[in-house]
């Protein structure tokens, strides 16, 4: 476990452990590379070099009141996997991270990455808008702003409910995984949280997933109740020239954690194909 300072002066935690490939993973908001235990603790069991950073302003990295947009995110990467020498790398991100993932793929690959991952990611673009008029309202996401900025401890308690499909009938809810949840969010900055709320929903990947040649798994659950699939994952996987979509029936926004042995699974199909 370490940290590197990038060019502003942001300290980036990150975790890395083993040998062999490495597998970088990219966390969704508000959260932290904590959310990624059940995959890091796998593939390390599976011989390989897994590395899951906490992104700026989140987890145990700088809270910081600027650069909370997803430029700045994707040169943050950048800069760990410079500090780190990863080449052949496969990158894997969940939700937010997946726009990460993606961004930082198409503008700074230069042959250091093998394959990417997009895991109920929020590509191509989520917010409605005149280019996306079947997006989410506006409103939508600014409830989730308030939320944040207002009301943070009982709004992230309340927000793991749909964020696992917690809510829906028959759920065998996990207290433990609801607590994890709050625990990381609460450990970012709020300013942090509040910005990434723009960013995860306002940015448009589509260049960026026309621009990527790497071969790219798109995995979603077709319940996701905070990153609907048909506005995102459907969409993503037409957009880029070597995609591969597996759509899971039932499967909430949450489902590395929910469903791990499944995408566990999958996803190590995918990396060793």
């Amino acid at each position: 476990m370490g940290k590197i300072t990038v060019k502003d002066g942001t300290e980036i935690y990150y975790k890395d452990w083993g040998t062999g490939q490495p597998l970088v993973f990219h966390h969704g908001w508000p959260l932290s590379g904590d959310d990624w235990d059940g995959q890091m603790m796998f593939f390390l069991n599976h011989g390989f070099r897994v590395i899951a950073h906490d992104r700026r302003g989140h987890g145990r990295s700088t809270q910081t009141a600027n650069g909370n947009d997803m430029d700045t995110y994707a040169a943050d990467v950048a800069e760990l996997v410079e500090a780190l020498d990863l080449k052949d790398a496969i990158h894997i991100g969940h939700s937010t991270g997946g726009g990460e993932v993606i961004r930082y793929v198409a503008k700074y690959v230069k042959g250091r990455v093998a394959k990417a991952v997009l895991i109920s990611a929020v590509t191509p673009t989520m917010a409605q808008s005149e280019s996306n008029p079947d997006g989410i309202p506006m409103s939508v996401f600014d409830e989730i702003r308030e939320g944040t900025a207002f009301n943070r401890p009982q709004y992230f308690q309340d927000f793991t409910m749909p964020f696992y499909g917690y809510n829906r009938e028959g759920a065998k809810i996990s207290q433990g995984v609801r607590d994890n949840w709050w625990r990381q969010g609460m450990m970012g900055g709020v300013k942090a949280h509040y910005d990434c709320i723009k960013a995860f929903s306002e940015t448009d990947f589509t260049e960026d997933l026309k621009s990527v040649d790497i071969p790219v798994l798109v995995l979603h659950g077709e319940d996701d109740q905070i990153v609907p699939f048909p506005l995102t994952g459907a969409k993503a996987v037409k957009l880029l020239k070597n995609g591969k979509l597996i759509s899971y029936p039932g499967f909430p926004h949450g489902m590395p954690t929910t469903e791990a042995a499944t995408i566990n699974k999958d996803l190590l199909e995918f990396i060793k194909s």
